[in-house]
């Protein structure tokens, strides 16, 4: 796919390169910056904002006379930025800026308020410990115990922040989801290790007058003046330990106690009988499966007819009750394959269960801690397989109960990292190698490492360039790279949220869950086939094909496609080219009965562009209220009327209308209903466009390295589970610079990524 000889060439190339230019940036000399800030910011602030930001304003620019304080205030400044960069600042009422002024204003504003000093120990960044989401969950119990648990279905929602719901900040541990890991861990451990059913038991309760042969011997209780026997037959389910209770008194004479002899085949037992009154009195016997019959006798017959002394048994009662024999080392059965799997080692003997436990339990527990366990782990999992054996379970329970145990772990259910200090040169610290890799299988598989990647940071050789760069070039080919493409992708382009429209069907016709379905598939299909292909990562706005079935084909108008299998379809000749005529984007994108321009926009400045446009100020009307009239464009043009409206929409707008030409559900339309499509439009910093096609060359050929830097930032927020703050500016500066050399393709986008310093070191939450 890629050589990772040659970004490794690449990325020590650049390094040099990076170096010399930051050396000789403004960074190096506070006093340059501050002149930089009075000769060069203030006099252009001044020609174009100060009257409308001076001290007293809503947002006082005037206010921060030097760079330090423009540093301090840095929120403001940055909000200023996105204004400039939108071409909405300067209003279009206000002095004209010339493209030079504004190109060297974005600069200023950009390098002083977020100066930083990409040479000297830059911060890394430090990601708060966070607990693993739904989809990292279920992907991590699957590899780990070969379960598919499904947490969506009882779970609690992840909270999503910057667009994402890895985000350590915002995934809090409700005490709701404990009681659920507690309950999933012993539903997971009971599919993935097989442990044979509780045992059987068997209860018999009869009265002595029931007995075979106590007819004999007159009603309740059965007395036996002479030798006698009375018998119980009975089918027994399973072999094992039976006790044999009978209650019984004696007429008691002679010089020994009433006798009774119990007997079933050759084994018999002598009971003493020798209370007056009733009582219990209990043998054991092993007996075997099947029809058995036990046989009562007295067995001590006496009598003095002198002095009228007669020894006689009266019996009441007969109660049997077993419980089927189990093995106390391993269940016997129908075993799921993870049960070997996990259960790889069984003791050979009686007393060697301790040391088989903690062979098991020692892999088991460094997989799902993603390090190795400690010694003191392990004994601890150990002691408690050893106690669940002690109250009668079977080794393989002893398992299960030990491997429940390390499911509702911290160290499980949290991507846990040391926290770490700078030394004293102020050097960033590395994460571990086993954090490194965590990281990584995270990143790009949404799951634990697998064994390679573990091995390689058992070994020390994860941070070796070639060998790490030769391993992502695997991992994104692997099947588990569908994940990132699913989780990424789902969430970065508003997938998910196409469960939840609900287009008018009424108005239009053709849409259904079926083709909900399959705009989502062809989406996320695209995205995985460019990122498995190395595409440059513009390929996104701007590839003339897609990959399609036969009902979204005709959906979209197509021909000559059929089945229900996806495959490669070229869009040459069409209007439909790149993400932004997915039915999938322009689906949620949408209101229920029409188009929006605004979300439209607005999608595309956040996702596309990272330049998001502000909240809308309150109590503006809806377009379908108020005194708005015309045509849907004739309507968007009144509402901008209102000065709290245009800034923002004079961007988002016309970049809406690019994409007129697809209506609410994605199909291709050259008129609304009897009203022609009228899809130019222009930019506040005076860009001209009409259509679809003038739209992604604006994206992808001249905002190109724009685009470039939203998808680096989107990703890396993604990658590291946090925000991106000011000081990142020189890892996605040396990303996107990196990419630039290699045509943008995506998997330089993800090594640059990887390598950076957010992704490998640990830093301050400053």
């Amino acid at each position: 796919m890629f050589s990772s000889q040659r970004v490794c060439s690449l990325y020590c190339l650049t390094a040099t390169a990076w170096f010399v230019f930051w050396m000789g940036s403004a960074w190096a000399d506070p006093a340059l910056r501050q002149r930089q800030f009075q000769e060069e910011l203030i006099p252009i602030l001044r020609t174009y904002c100060f009257d409308c930001h001076g001290g007293e304003s809503e947002i006082p620019l005037e206010k921060d006379g030097s760079v330090e304080a423009m540093s301090k205030n840095r929120a403001q400044w940055i909000r200023a930025l996105a204004q400039v960069q939108l071409g909405t600042m300067p209003p279009a009422d206000s002095e004209p800026m010339d493209p030079a002024s504004r190109k060297r204003l974005e600069e200023l504003i950009d390098g002083l308020a977020n100066a930083v000093d990409c040479v000297r120990n830059p911060n890394a960044g430090r990601v708060a410990i966070r607990r693993l989401n739904r989809a990292e969950y279920r992907n991590t119990i699957r590899d780990l115990t070969g379960v598919d648990y499904r947490p969506a279905d009882g779970f609690p929602g992840d909270d999503v922040g910057y667009g994402f719901d890895n985000i350590g900040d915002v995934l809090s541990l409700p005490t709701i989801l404990m009681e659920k890991y507690l309950a999933a861990s012993e539903e997971i451990m009971g599919q993935a290790i097989y442990t044979a059913p509780p045992p059987e038991l068997f209860v018999l309760d009869k009265r002595a007058d029931k007995l075979i042969g106590a007819e004999k011997y007159g009603s309740s209780p059965v007395v036996m003046g002479s030798h006698g026997t009375v018998s119980l037959q009975k089918d027994l389910p399973f072999p094992g330990n039976y006790r044999i209770v009978i209650t019984a008194r004696g007429d008691q004479g002679g010089d020994e106690p009433v006798k009774v002899r119990v007997q079933c085949g050759s084994q018999e037992k002598v009971i003493d009988v020798p209370d007056k009154e009733p009582t219990e009195y209990e043998t054991t016997f092993r007996l075997g499966k099947g029809t058995r019959q036990i046989d009562f006798s007295f067995i001590n017959d006496f009598y003095d007819p002198e002095k009228k002394i007669d020894r006689n048994l009266h019996l009441y009662h007969v109660h049997i009750d077993g419980e089927e024999t189990r093995s106390t080392l391993v269940s016997t059965g129908k075993k799921p394959p993870s049960h070997d799997q996990l259960i790889f080692e069984i003791p050979q003997r009686s007393g060697d269960e301790d040391r088989a436990t903690g062979v098991v339990m020692q892999r088991f527990a460094s997989r799902a801690f993603r390090r190795p366990a400690s010694k003191a782990e392990v004994s601890r999992l150990v002691e408690l397989a050893k106690q669940v054996r002690k109250d009668g379970g079977t080794y393989d329970e002893a398992i299960q109960v030990a491997m429940q145990a390390v499911l509702v772990s911290p160290h499980f259910l949290f991507k846990v990292e040391r926290p770490q200090a700078p030394d004293a040169s102020g050097k960033m610290p590395l994460i571990s190698d086993y954090e490194l890799a965590t990281r990584l299988s995270y990143f790009l598989w949404s799951s634990m490492p697998d064994d390679e990647l573990l091995l390689m940071a058992h070994r020390g050789q994860i941070r070796d360039r070639q060998r790490l760069l030769t391993k992502i070039a695997s991992m994104i080919q692997d099947r588990r790279a569908t994940r990132f493409v699913n989780n990424f992708a789902g969430q970065w382009l508003q997938l998910r949220n196409l469960d939840r429209v609900e287009p008018d069907t009424r108005i239009f016709r053709g849409f259904n869950d079926e083709i909900r379905d399959a705009m989502r598939r062809e989406t996320l299909m695209f995205f995985s086939y460019v990122m498995k292909e190395n595409q440059p990562v513009t390929t996104l706005l701007n590839a003339d094909y897609t990959f399609l079935n036969e009902p979204l084909a005709a959906y979209y108008g197509l021909k000559n496609v059929s089945g229900k299998e996806f495959r490669k379809v070229s869009l040459a000749g069409t209007p439909r080219g790149g993400l932004l005529t997915h039915a999938s984007v322009l689906t949620v994108t949408s209101n229920p009965s029409r188009t929006s321009p605004v979300k439209r926009g607005k999608f595309i400045l956040d996702n596309l562009l990272n330049m998001p446009p502000p909240p809308a100020p309150p109590n503006v009307p809806e377009l379908e209220k108020g005194k708005l009239t015309g045509t849907l464009r004739q309507r968007m043009e009144q509402h901008r009327e209102n000065p709290a409206c245009a800034t923002c929409h004079s961007m988002m707008d016309p970049m809406g209308f690019a994409l007129e030409n697809f209506d609410a559900v994605g199909r291709y339309r050259t008129v609304d209903g009897v009203d022609p499509i009228n899809a130019a439009g222009e930019l506040p910093d005076g860009t001209q466009f009409n259509g679809v096609d003038d739209l992604r060359r604006i994206l992808a050929v001249e905002r190109q390295e724009q685009f470039v830097r939203c998808l680096t930032q989107k990703m890396l927020i993604y990658a590291i589970g946090r925000g991106t703050e000011y000081y990142d500016k020189c890892a996605i500066d040396k990303i996107v610079t990196d990419a630039k050399s290699q045509n943008y393709k995506f998997a330089y986008l993800i090594a640059g990524i990887v390598l950076s310093d957010p992704f490998q070191k640990q830093g301050s939450r400053e």
